[in-house]
């Protein structure tokens, strides 16, 4: 359950918003790299243009821009960075989101996601009490 339905609905709806500008065939691959960065500003210009609620702006972005750190972290890939997602999206709400687009993806293993999912929010709710920690 998100703990901000609203927002976590249109993240949902929107956290691919980036892939039209960012798909490329390469090496016989598509692929849509920094779809997640180019979808948090597409996203924030697009609401922008719905709503003066500038916080609901922030959170839906953060949501679009941080989904993909799901694989980033649990692949120990240099993209992903812990300290910014700490700051700017709800830990289990970008968890759910993640799991939410990684089962979305045709044949997906049920098993395998849930036990991504789970070490995901594991590492995040250690990062998170670590950060919590070092500030006091």
């Amino acid at each position: 359950q998100s703990k901000n339905p609203k927002a976590f609905m249109w993240a949902s709806l929107l956290h691919d918003i980036g892939k039209p500008v960012t798909t490329r065939r390469r090496k016989g691959r598509i692929t849509s790299y920094d779809h997640d960065i180019v979808g948090a500003d597409l996203c924030f210009r697009f609401l922008k243009e719905l709503t003066e609620e500038e916080m609901f702006i922030k959170i839906v972005a953060g949501l679009v821009r941080y989904h993909m750190h799901m694989l980033y972290i649990l692949k120990n890939l240099p993209y992903g960075n812990m300290e910014n997602l700490l700051k700017k999206v709800d830990i289990f709400d970008i968890a759910l989101l993640s799991k939410c687009d990684r089962l979305g993806r045709i044949g997906a293993n049920l098993a395998e996601e849930e036990a991504n999912y789970e070490r995901y929010l594991t590492k995040l709710i250690a990062a998170k009490e670590r950060a919590a920690y070092q500030k006091n």
